[in-house]
């Protein structure tokens, strides 16, 4: 665990953005099309809900559709998609896009009022 809390607080760094601790034991929200292999992968973070990290990620295209979204227990992702991880320290406010060869962070603060 502080291998990954370590690539979350590099990659924060690298960026300029907060860090802000995802529990593993939340939950996020991922796209019911969610595949690692379809790429770009998106993720943003909204503040933090009850059992929530406010984090939510899909790949490929985005849907309005109000089950776009499904919830997943935080640790499930650490294990079955750990090029992820490095990216979930950041803190609300901020987005990722990721592919082969590819990434990008930077903060979008109408995040931050939902």
């Amino acid at each position: 665990m502080h291998d990954i809390r370590k690539s979350q607080q590099e990659m924060c760094r690298r960026f300029g953005a907060p860090f802000l601790e995802a529990d593993v034991q939340l939950k996020i929200g991922i796209s019911r099309n969610f595949g690692v292999h379809d790429a770009p992968i998106n993720g943003l973070r909204h503040p933090p809900d009850g059992d929530t990290t406010g984090w939510y990620i899909w790949s490929g295209e985005w849907s309005d559709a109000p089950d776009f979204f499904q919830p997943h227990h935080l640790h499930h992702l650490y294990a079955q998609y750990p090029d992820l991880i490095k990216f979930l320290g950041l803190a609300p406010g901020w987005r990722f896009l990721f592919a082969p060869n590819y990434e990008d962070v930077w903060e979008d603060q109408s995040l931050l009022n939902i």
